[in-house]
């Protein structure tokens, strides 16, 4: 369990399409094998710490052909904002991701302050 110790508590949220690979025969369409997708997300304001972060699929489009395989994390999570990845693997064929995301952390807040 994640405890916040501090009142002031922020929470961001956002929509990415990740690709659009059937358009122009990208590699998560017509590849084979892992394949991996990241997006870099910047938060609309830093936390003052890294938040938790929560991604789902809200989009998934894919080959009803193949088996459909699909792996989707939040990495590397700053107080700036994190990178979105997405993976799939075999002979998996991916047209379309979107994927939303929720962000809940500490806000800076007017009374906080650092001695050096």
């Amino acid at each position: 369990m994640r405890r916040f110790e501090r009142h002031a508590m922020g929470v961001d949220r956002g929509s990415v399409v990740l690709f659009s690979d059937f358009q122009h025969g990208g590699e998560m369409w017509t590849g084979t094998g892992a394949r991996e997708m990241r997006r870099i997300v910047a938060f609309s304001e830093p936390f003052a710490e890294p938040p938790v972060v929560q991604v789902s699929l809200s989009m998934w489009d894919t080959d009803s052909r193949a088996n459909q395989r699909a792996d989707i994390s939040a990495d590397a999570v700053t107080a700036e904002g994190f990178a979105l990845v997405f993976r799939t693997w075999g002979d998996s064929r991916v047209a379309r991701v979107r994927a939303d995301w929720l962000a809940i952390g500490t806000l800076a807040h007017d009374d906080d302050w650092q001695v050096d």
